[in-house]
């Protein structure tokens, strides 16, 4: 590849080749196969690209229910294959620019995460890029069991519904409740 040896060669038959390519500098390059009848050379045979690279993710975080639409910038993202966030591939993504990809993230568990695109130019990767948050489930009371007690009050009753991790207090039309146990998110 432009005078320098492949670092494997494998013969597989009279009209086929397996090589590996050395490291070379970006660009256009020669290649020529030796064997004992000659030299056999393709002029502008292979295209060292540049490689890939991330240099910023924005927003950078998220909550771990995905959905998230981000920006990811860097250099020679043409032709993108995949976008990972901590090993799980985007919902979806387009390829705006080579310096540019629009992503939608998975869900994922909370935490920060590497943000890898797989290009033709090689995988870049952003270590830690993108941090999932824990996602604020919005409060709701479905039923209360039983529904009914006395004017006295005393009644023992549990609350069901959702996000409830974390109430501070329970009010009937206003009064506080005299006791409260938060049992787990669906149950108080």
């Amino acid at each position: 590849f432009d005078g320098v040896p492949a670092t494997s060669v494998n013969v597989v038959n009279a009209t086929t080749i397996t090589a590996v390519t050395p490291a070379h500098a970006a660009g256009v390059v020669n290649v020529a196969v030796f064997t004992p009848a000659g030299a056999a050379q393709l002029a502008n045979g292979y295209t060292y690209l540049t490689a890939a690279a991330l240099t910023s993710i924005s927003p950078s975080s998220g909550t771990e229910l995905g959905g998230t639409s981000v920006t990811l910038t860097g250099a020679e993202l043409t032709g993108a294959t995949s976008v990972t966030f901590g090993g799980v591939p985007a919902t979806s993504f387009t390829v705006n620019s080579a310096t540019s990809i629009t992503a939608v993230t998975p869900a994922h568990a909370v935490g920060a995460v590497d943000v890898v695109v797989t290009t033709p130019a090689g995988a870049a990767s952003l270590v830690n890029g993108y941090t999932y948050l824990t996602a604020v489930v919005p409060s709701t009371v479905t039923a209360i069991s039983p529904s009914s007690g006395t004017a006295s009050g005393g009644v023992g009753v549990t609350l069901t519904g959702t996000g409830l991790t974390g109430a501070t207090s329970v009010t009937f039309d206003g009064v506080p409740a005299t006791s409260v146990n938060v049992v787990n998110a669906t149950t108080i």
